[in-house]
């Protein structure tokens, strides 16, 4: 059985995907409601082009994630950090499993910056179960993004912001050469901004 995952989105205060909410961005840029479509779609633009390079989801969300466990009793959720286990099912009969039968990895704490490995008990063995779906919490809560995340996408999107407004869409500057001077095609993520969030590109272990 392949590892499935559902999500579900929290019940936030935030109606937008973004790592720093839109009146943040708007105060900070200077910018004032006519142009509210165009910093909303730089915000959320920046927010999926950092998930994407970091190669995992930031903003806190409900996960339902399926894990077959063989000979294993020990499974690596996909998101972190993570802020609370809600339940684990036994996928056989759907039954709940209770929470001492289950337990974060020896030094792997909630909210921690690392992958979230949960350990079930050896108890469970006899019972032979085959698969377990865990409904869990993953991501950042608005309000406790890292600064430096929050840092990158206001870089990202008020970079975008700029080249939109000033209609240099794909394009980043002039460059001289031979005597000719022309236009080029820009990098799709600034290096300033790449330094950022490197330290939140998703760790395997």
């Amino acid at each position: 059985m392949e590892d499935t995952a559902q999500i579900k989105q929290c019940d936030t205060k935030n109606d937008l995907h973004t790592l720093i909410p839109l009146e943040e961005f708007k105060a900070l840029m200077g910018v004032d409601d006519r142009d509210d479509k165009a910093a909303r779609f730089c915000l959320v633009t920046a927010t999926l082009t950092i998930e994407e390079y970091c190669k995992r989801k930031f903003l806190q969300k409900q996960y339902f994630e399926t894990f077959s466990l063989k000979e294993k009793l020990l499974v690596i959720l996909k998101e972190y950090p993570v802020s609370e286990i809600v339940a684990v099912y036994q996928i056989d009969n759907d039954s709940l499993i209770e929470p001492q039968f289950y337990r974060p990895m020896i030094g792997n704490d909630y909210n921690e910056e690392m992958p979230f490995e949960l350990l079930l008990s050896s108890s469970l063995k006899p019972h032979r179960i085959s698969a377990i779906k865990v409904n869990y919490f993953g991501g950042y809560s608005i309000g406790s993004v890292p600064a430096n995340l929050s840092a990158a996408c206001l870089e990202l999107a008020s970079w975008n912001f700029n080249r939109y407004k000033g209609k240099r869409i794909g394009m980043s500057g002039n460059i001289r050469g031979a005597g000719v001077q022309g236009e080029h095609f820009e990098m799709s993520i600034p290096e300033n901004v790449k330094a950022l969030i490197e330290p939140y590109r998703r760790k395997t272990i």
